[in-house]
This record gives structure tokens, sequence and C-alpha cells, in this order.
């Protein structure tokens, strides 16, 4: 029999690695160049350059270390704040909890050693600061956060199931990928969720494209890649706090009669996970990804809610 052990992060109760909006964030610049430089001194002499040949494409990430590269895998909402609700009343939580889980098991597997489950506790705002905070005093080298959507309030509609009232909305369906442009390195996170995106793509699976339209008010956002389906959300805590790339993955809608079953089955939850590690082993790995994707604006609003 094999068993699996997962480390779980301790969390401090200490919140002393966030700072205040008004506050000037000093180590961001420091992070940013840190970044840069790992990047830099891991390139090869560069050829000179022939205005002949289309631009070469920009590399995933620096080559690093797989058994020494710290991922953080941030299990999404706390027990006590367990998110959405999905069509048959299952809380948000218990989807992350589960996914975020088997797709630590599988970077673990693949010879990410260094691979960390991150579960935090608390009220929902207390506890973003508390997850930032232990991937920043860790020295995480990436950070991801494990979500599944639904919509917002106006767009529900009542249905019965096990003799329940319950709500559901069957309009919209698909994963999304979000970074934010405060994050300390914000290129790197945009590169790792394109590359979840190509990844996901690939194996017939749509990315939830109701964000672009007017009807979601101010839980609209910028489409940064309509290939991989990245979106911007400057405002979350957990992607513009982390002083390392950051991504929040919502990993499909739970409010979505159909695809909240198909959430719950090992088939779909293995194409998250294979797409997952494949995107991580890819920017470890220093690979080649397509630039000049087209981008679509809309309107973000910061008073969009935090997951």
């Amino acid at each position: 029999m094999l068993i699996l052990v997962l480390s779980l992060v301790p969390i401090d109760a200490c919140d002393a690695a966030w700072r205040w909006p008004w506050q000037k964030d000093e180590s961001k610049a420091a992070t940013q160049k840190h970044h840069a430089a790992k990047r830099e001194a891991s390139k090869p002499s560069a050829p000179k350059s022939d205005a002949s040949k289309p631009a070469a494409s920009k590399p995933a990430a620096a080559k690093c270390d797989q058994a020494k590269f710290k991922v953080f895998v941030d299990v999404g909402h706390t027990k006590e704040s367990d998110g959405a609700l999905s069509a048959r009343d299952v809380p948000e939580f218990e989807f992350n909890l589960k996914l975020a889980t088997k797709v630590v098991e599988k970077l673990k597997a693949d010879g990410f050693a260094e691979a960390k489950l991150l579960v935090t506790t608390g009220k929902a705002r207390p506890s973003l600061f508390k997850r930032v905070a232990a991937a920043n005093n860790s020295h995480a080298d990436l950070f991801l956060s494990i979500h599944h959507d639904s919509v917002p309030d106006k767009m529900l509609e009542d249905w019965e199931f096990e003799g329940k009232k319950r709500h559901f909305s069957d309009r919209f369906k698909g994963y999304s990928l979000f970074v934010s442009r405060d994050n300390a390195d914000f290129e790197s996170s945009l590169t790792f969720a394109k590359l979840i995106g190509k990844e996901l793509k690939a194996k017939g699976l749509r990315f939830a494209d109701q964000y672009t339209l007017p009807i979601m008010g101010r839980y609209r956002h910028e489409l940064l890649d309509k290939d991989a389906g990245v979106y911007r959300y400057d405002e979350l805590i957990v992607l513009s706090r982390t002083r390392m790339p950051a991504v929040l993955l919502e990993a499909g809608s739970i409010i979505n009669r159909d695809e909240e079953l198909q959430m719950s089955a090992p088939e779909r939850q293995g194409m998250i996970i294979t797409s997952v590690a494949a995107a991580l082993k890819r920017y470890c790995g220093g690979q080649p990804i397509a630039e000049g994707t087209p981008r679509a604006s809309t309107a973000a609003d910061p008073s969009a809610h935090a997951p």
C-alpha cells in the first residue's frame, strides 16, 4: 500500500508580511529585481541578432531545480468561510480542498518535492493575509490558488434537489485564470497562467467567457489572453500581495448543474491536475510560449469580491 503524506504549511498568526494600501511597499521593487536577476543569470549568451529572422518566443521562466522549487498550492477559502455553494449546496471549500490535495500529490510524484498544500482557517479577509504571509515568509517560488466558480446572485434560478430548494445557473461554464498587474512578477504570473490555459484547452476544455460581458457588472474583467482564458484581476489579495508569481485558477463552475457533477468526477479532475503539472514542468523548464495574443479590454472594478 502506498501512503502519500502531504506537507501542510503552518500558518503564523502574525500578518506582518502585508502592508495597507497607503503604505509604501518597498519590497515590491526589490522582488521584481530579484526575479529578473534570477532569470537573466540562467540565460545562455544570446547570438547576434538577425533582422531577417522572426523574433524568438519568450522563455516561460528561468530553468529551475524541480526538487527544490517551492510551489504553494492554496486551497481557496476556509472551512469557516467556505465560498460559493454549488447547485446541490456543497460548499466550494470542499471542492477546492479535494482538487488542491490531488494537485500537490501529482506535483510531488512528478519530482516537485517542495510542493506545499496551503490550508488556512478563519474568516475570509484575515485568511487571505495569512496565506500571503505564509507564502512570502517561506520564500515560495510560485503560488497557485485553487477555486471553483459561481455567478452573481442576480443570475441564480431556483430548483428542487432531494426535496429542498436550491439555486443554480446553467448559463455559463468552464475554467478561468486570473493574474494581477500589481504582483511582484506579473510577467511570470501571466506566463504560468497561459501555460495552464493552453494545457486545459488542449484537453478540449473551454474557458468561461462571461467575465467580458456587461451583464457581469462589477465582476467584469479584462481578458488578457483569449486563447488561454486569462483575465486581469488586480485587486485580489492573494495575487497582488504575494512576492512571487501568482495565479488563481477557477477550475470550473459548480453552480452549473452539469459541470458540478463533472467537477466531482475523476476524469475531469484528472484533466485539471495533469494540465497544472504539465504547465509547471514547462514553466520550470524554461520552455518557450507564443507571444502576441490579442487583448480585449473591459472595465475591472476594484470593489469586486476577493475569492
